[in-house]
């Protein structure tokens, strides 16, 4: 088994280097750590770090799109492979207003298990949850993380 000290990037293509980068630090404050370029490609490559986390951005030249049905939550998951980056926050409501007040369209709201969740676009449509960490789900898991069984599984 391989041991793993924790997930150290999520990595995403954009057919705008620069917006994109704006759009992240408006909408999460994440700062620019590096760019370079991929040699002989022509890829741009800029790591992006914020709330403990390092967010990798690519500008292929002549990148596609993302289909309409990777943009849409639900049918999203008919389509294999990763679906969206998840920012954890401790206020759902809080976090909704912000994303409003800061011109982000919200793609779709839901509540599973008492647990709140938020699914918006950035600039580039990649899909990116805002998860409430609160709720029985959430102290479950939260439990799990932190080496602690669930309650209902002691003693």
């Amino acid at each position: 088994m391989v041991t793993i000290s924790g997930v150290n990037h999520f990595a995403i293509s954009v057919p705008d280097l620069e917006e994109t980068i704006a759009w992240y630090h408006r909408v999460f404050g994440f700062e620019v750590f590096d760019r370079s370029e991929i040699p002989g490609e022509g890829i741009k490559v800029c790591h992006m770090t914020g709330h403990g986390l390092i967010l990798e951005v690519f500008q292929p030249p002549g990148g596609c799109t993302l289909p309409p049905e990777r943009r849409i939550p639900n049918a999203d998951l008919m389509v294999n492979g990763n679906k969206h980056l998840s920012f954890g926050v401790p206020d759902g409501e809080t976090a909704k207003q912000q994303l409003l007040a800061d011109g982000v369209e919200l793609v779709f709201e839901a509540e599973v298990d008492d647990t709140y969740g938020i699914f918006i676009h950035d600039n580039s449509g990649n899909l990116i949850e805002i998860f409430e960490e609160k709720g029985p789900w959430y102290d479950r898991i939260a439990e799990q993380l932190q080496g602690v069984r669930p309650k209902e599984e002691q003693g």
